[in-house]
């Protein structure tokens, strides 16, 4: 059952023989002896792709729960006091997984010994069913409605700029005040498109774009041309905290704050139900329920 899952998942023999660390070979044998077991055909095999029949569909939700079920039952005993086990693998934000999450894994190998955690790091948006990832965090509105998700926080952004940019230029007092400001383009490596700047006004949202010289699709890069003064930019309030204390960088349009982007956790249907993703997505949202996003 979990070599038909992990192929109908992955999409393809050779995908899922990598995620498994199993040959191809014993894969296309235990379907091959799965299918005469069963008495019908559950995959259909191109050169390219694998697709469910009919009855492989039925057969896939089935297997689904069953595995979810038998891995709930194990943990009741496997390690004592029904202690989470197994691997988990997840997928973060470059920036907010460096500084927010990967600090404080320590801290959820002590809670959770009996879980390994495969944790990958990247902007892109992965496909978590054919990758075979069991969760990811997302910032902002989801898109992919195939998958379940669950709020665990949210994310607020900072107008700001350096004290040399600011000095040479004036601070703006308004929104409309931009008009006369460079920004750096903070832009998206996965669409190419600028993000979007964002202000409450008179309890209206307002957004924004800002012309600038210089345009990154790094978070990290993004505040670096902050701090260096090429332009007023606007962040993450976790990734400029320190810089806003030191006084690197100082805030401007605080009347104006942005609108807080939620964080979620997202997984594939069905997942939610073994112990060691109900464990991460209770310790993740004790992390992101710390004012990460404050100013300090």
């Amino acid at each position: 059952m979990q070599t038909f899952v992990r192929i109908v998942e992955a999409g393809s023999f050779s995908r899922a023989a990598q995620s498994l660390d199993l040959p191809r070979a014993s894969m296309t044998a235990t379907m091959q002896n799965l299918e005469a077991y069963l008495g019908t055909r559950l995959l259909q095999r191109t050169t390219r792709s694998v697709s469910l029949t009919t009855d492989g569909a039925d057969f896939h939700a089935e297997c689904v729960e069953i595995l979810a079920a038998i891995e709930a039952a194990e943990g009741r005993f496997r390690g004592g006091a029904g202690a989470p086990q197994g691997r988990l693998r997840i997928e973060l934000p470059g920036a907010l997984g460096r500084r927010v999450v990967v600090p404080r894994l320590a801290e959820f190998h002590a809670r959770y010994p009996g879980i390994e955690l495969v944790v990958g790091l990247a902007d892109r948006l992965a496909d978590l069913t054919r990758d075979g990832i069991d969760c990811a965090l997302r910032v902002g509105e989801l898109q992919d409605s195939r998958l379940i998700a669950r709020r665990v926080g949210s994310m607020r952004f900072v107008t700001c700029a350096s004290p040399a940019y600011l000095a040479a230029h004036g601070t703006p007092a308004s929104v409309a005040d931009l008009d006369r400001h460079r920004g750096v383009v903070h832009f998206s490596g996965r669409t190419g498109r600028p993000f979007d700047w964002d202000f409450t006004v008179d309890g209206e949202i307002v957004r924004r774009q800002l012309p600038g010289t210089i345009a990154v699709d790094d978070a990290d890069a993004y505040v670096s041309c902050g701090l260096q003064g090429l332009g007023i930019i606007q962040a993450a309030a976790y990734m400029v905290a320190g810089h806003l204390a030191r006084g690197a960088l100082v805030e401007v349009l605080a009347d104006y704050p942005s609108v807080p982007m939620p964080v979620s956790l997202v997984h594939p249907q069905g997942r939610m139900a073994t112990p060691k993703l109900r464990a991460f997505a209770a310790w993740i949202e004790e992390v992101l329920a710390i004012p990460f996003l404050e100013n300090r």
